[in-house]
């Protein structure tokens, strides 16, 4: 059974950083894994932040995102992250991991398996 734990939420001031981590376990990725990174604050649908295949490495981000954001793989670990650069408020929301397929997925139909979520709050 596929476990997802995300890590790294927190609250931070508008211009800062946060590193979320997601560290997968109970099975090997294949080439057509994918793990994605999707965001939901309150009273919102939850949206698409970006995605990475797991053994090419390709990547996909929002356009909202794009240029602040950055998600990187270490496959050693079975982790992937999400660098948050220049937050803003309107960053603020739960951040999911997920598991998916193919190389870079964007719809939340595309993944199997969730994590818990993690609160990102940035204060203006």
């Amino acid at each position: 059974q596929v476990q997802l734990v995300e890590s790294g939420g927190g609250l931070v001031q508008a211009g800062g950083s946060l590193r979320l981590s997601c560290v997968a376990s109970g099975r090997t990725f294949s080439s057509t894994s994918a793990f994605g990174w999707f965001r939901q604050a309150p009273g919102n649908e939850r949206e698409f932040v970006g995605s990475i295949n797991w053994s090419a490495g390709y990547r996909l981000y929002a356009d909202s995102v794009k240029g602040r954001f950055t998600i990187a793989r270490d496959n050693a670990k079975n982790t992937v992250y999400l660098e948050m650069n220049s937050l803003k408020p309107g960053d603020t929301a739960v951040y999911y991991c997920a598991l998916g397929r193919g190389y870079t997925p964007r719809q939340a139909e595309q993944y199997d398996n969730w994590g818990q979520g993690t609160q990102v709050t940035v204060s203006s």
